[in-house]
C-alpha cells in the first residue's frame, strides 16, 4: 500500500496553514513527521483522518481517493483519549466495534493487544487508577484493537520508562514487518532514526525537505569531516582549527567528542592533517561527518520561530 498526500491546503478563517504539503509513505515502511510546534503536524494528522478538511489537494491510497471511514486508521493522540473513569475493557470493546468487530471479535483483540502490551492484568479496572506509564500502554493498544492498517503515532514514547519504551518498540517493529502504513511524530529524534527510513519535516506549513533518511544524511554529510584530539577538548581544538586551517575549512560546529568542519573547495585532507600535527595536535579521529537528524532537524527549522497563532488555529 502506498499513502500519498499531494498539494494539500487548508486555511482557518484568511490564514492559509498548510501550503501544499506533499509526501508519501508505504507500508511496511515508517515515515517520521517531523515539525516545531505549530508548524502543520496535527493539522496534516487530522486531515488524514477527516477531521478536517483540505480546502485543496488530494490524498491517494494505492491510487485512489483516500476515504478514512473505508480504511482502518488507527491513532495515537500526544494527549490521551481515553475516559479514566471507564474501565479498560469495556472501552476498547466499544472502539473495536466502532471499526467493524462483532462483540465477539472486538473481545478477542481488546484481549491480544493488552496480553502483547503486558498490560492485560488491569483489564478490568478503571484507567485512571493505572500508572501514567501503563495508561500509555492501554492508549496504544486501544489504537491497535481494530487492525489498522494505517497507524498514526503522535509522541507515543510519552510517559514511558525504559522497559516500558522497549515493549513499545518491539510493537512497532511488528506493525512495520506486518507491512502496515506507519506515521510516527516525536520530538524524541532517537526514535524516529531507530523506525523510521523516510522522513518529512514541516515548517510552517510548508514541507522543507522530505526523502529517504539515509539519503537526506548522506546530502548533509557531504563537504563535512570530523576530528578529534587526545591532547585537546573539542573546544581547544576548535580555536586551533580556525587559526592553522582557515585556508583549507571553517568550524561549522562543536561537540561534546569532536569538532566538525566545513571544507572549502579542492582541500587536500592530508594537507589539513600535516598542518594539525605541526601545530601539535595527536589527531584522534579523523572521518567522514554523519549528521544525526536532530542536526538536521536544528538546521532546517532551528533558528525559526513557531507560528504561535496557526497553533492556536490547529488546536
Amino acid at each position: 500500500m502506498k499513502l500519498e498526500l499531494k498539494d494539500i491546503r487548508k486555511s482557518f478563517g484568511e490564514k492559509e496553514i498548510l501550503h501544499g504539503v506533499s509526501f508519501a509513505v508505504e507500508s511496511g515502511r515508517a515515515l517520521g513527521l517531523l515539525g516545531r510546534n505549530g508548524a502543520g503536524k496535527t493539522t496534516t494528522i487530522r486531515i488524514i483522518m477527516d477531521v478536517f478538511h483540505a480546502n485543496s489537494g488530494e490524498i491517494m491510497l494505492d491510487g485512489e481517493i483516500f476515504r478514512p471511514t473505508a480504511s482502518q486508521v488507527g491513532y495515537l493522540p500526544e494527549e490521551r483519549g481515553l475516559y479514566p473513569k471507564k474501565k479498560v475493557r469495556d472501552q476498547m470493546v466499544y472502539l473495536a466495534m466502532l471499526r467493524g468487530m462483532n462483540k465477539k471479535q472486538a473481545n478477542e483483540s481488546t484481549v491480544k493487544w493488552l496480553d502483547r502490551l503486558h498490560v492485560s492484568e488491569y483489564i478490568d479496572r478503571n484507567l485512571e487508577t493505572l500508572s501514567k506509564g501503563n495508561q500509555q500502554k492501554v492508549q496504544l493498544a486501544a489504537t491497535l484493537v481494530g487492525e489498522p492498517q494505517l497507524v498514526i503515532l503522535d509522541e507515543p514514547f510519552s510517559g514511558l520508562d525504559p522497559v516500558n519504551a522497549q515493549v513499545l518498540k518491539d510493537v512497532i517493529r511488528e506493525l512495520i514487518r506486518e507491512g502496515r502504513i506507519v506515521i510516527f511524530s516525536s520530538h524524541q529524534m532517537s526514535y524516529v532514526e531507530e523506525f523510521c527510513e523516510d522522513i518529512a519535516i514541516i515548517n510552517h506549513g510548508d514541507v522543507v525537505l522530505s526523502g529517504h533518511l539515509d539519503d537526506i544524511k548522506d546530502t548533509y554529510g557531504r563537504g563535512r569531516k570530523t576530528i578529534s584530539a587526545d591532547n585537546y577538548s573539542p573546544q581547544e581544538l576548535a580555536d586551533i582549527c580556525r587559526e592553522k586551517l582557515s585556508s583549507y575549512a571553517a568550524v561549522e560546529r562543536v561537540t561534546k567528542k569532536y569538532v566538525v568542519l566545513e571544507l572549502k573547495t579542492q582541500a587536500d585532507m592530508w594537507q589539513i592533517l600535516d598542518i594539525c600535527k605541526q601545530a601539535g595536535v595527536e589527531i584522534h579521529q579523523f572521518g567522514a561527518y554523519e549528521p544525526s537528524l536532530n542536526d538536521i532537524f536544528i538546521s532546517c527549522v532551528g533558528d525559526e520561530e513557531p507560528d504561535t497563532e496557526a497553533a492556536k488555529e490547529a488546536v
